[in-house]
């Protein structure tokens, strides 16, 4: 599988053994500060280049040594990097989260150059080869903007997905509708759903959005796994059982997930249990380059690993 990730791309800054913010000017011992690379397109790009894709980032960062480290953090996964794009005088977006002990991570967060990315950072030579093209953060373009780049590489004989980064309000939907035609796979997580739609029930939002213009919606939900919807189909799948630590990039690695088993041949089910039991994976560390893991490992947990009940 030859993978496009383009758009957002983030460093996180994550801290384990958060309790409490100090006050004032007080300090506080913690277990572990560590860096990851992040975002929708960003943390897709280094999950999926762990299952065995071959990956290239498409994006906006700055000429920081944020941005060197995240540069340094992909290539080491494998990912080619050299469709990030440097912006003189826009720092790399970076964000800091403290992770609490059930997981929950409130974060503090600068877009930076993610808000300058264009699609003129993106040439053809760049989309020319590859078998998907996957867009993280499309707001950050614009319905017009976003769909001219999921044309292109439809024109170049590549499949789409779009995962939205903002949360559910009604008005975002209306802010990128016009990419959701071009759009094989949506991938929103469940609070987005209900939000973009104005629905109280999942999937009647997510046959909302296959009737805006996307083939198929893939629902992240947390603890009680993923809803998958198309025109003829309703597939949900449990989440798979694992001690949570931090739930930073789930949402990243399920689309990682999902996009590679769809890549492999996977039924829309199995494909949702392969990016169900990578979300497991990463959830169970640190970062969205938690533990160490290959395709095999991760297929095999989720043929092998204990659900949770949807209850």
């Amino acid at each position: 599988m030859k993978l496009g990730c383009a758009g957002v791309h983030v460093l996180d800054h994550l801290v384990i053994g958060i309790e409490s913010i100090p006050e004032k000017s007080v300090g506080q011992l913690v277990e572990t500060i560590r860096a990851s690379a992040a975002g929708t397109a960003g943390g897709t790009a280094l999950v999926a280049a762990r299952l065995g894709a071959e990956v290239r980032s498409l994006g906006a960062i700055g000429t920081d040594i944020l941005g060197d480290t995240l540069l340094a953090l992909l290539a080491r996964e494998g990912v080619d990097t050299a469709g990030l794009v440097r912006k003189d005088g826009h720092q790399t977006s970076s964000s800091v989260l403290p992770i609490r002990p059930n997981g929950d991570r409130p974060a503090w967060h600068c877009i930076g150059a993610n808000a300058v990315f264009t699609v003129d950072d993106v040439s053809d030579e760049q989309l020319e080869g590859l078998d998907h093209l996957h867009l993280g953060g499309p707001e950050f373009l614009g319905g017009d903007a976003a769909a001219t780049l999921l044309q292109r590489a439809h024109a170049q004989g590549a499949t789409t997905s779009v995962d939205v980064l903002a949360p559910g309000e009604p008005g975002m939907l209306e802010w990128i509708a016009a990419a959701l035609p071009h759009t094989d796979y949506l991938l929103p997580n469940d609070e987005q759903v209900l939000g973009f739609t104005a629905t109280t029930d999942l999937v009647e939002g997510a046959r909302a959005l296959v009737k805006a213009g996307a083939g198929c919606v893939a629902v992240t939900q947390g603890a009680r796994g993923a809803l998958v919807v198309t025109e003829t189909e309703v597939v949900e799948v449990p989440a798979y059982a694992t001690n949570v630590v931090d739930t930073s990039g789930c949402g990243d690695a399920f689309s990682a997930g999902f996009l590679r088993g769809r890549s492999l041949g996977l039924d829309l089910r199995g494909s949702a249990e392969l990016g169900c039991a990578t979300a497991a994976q990463v959830a169970s560390d640190l970062g969205t380059d938690a533990g160490v893991y290959t395709l095999e490992d991760v297929r095999s947990f989720a043929a092998t690993g204990d659900r949770l009940s949807a209850s």
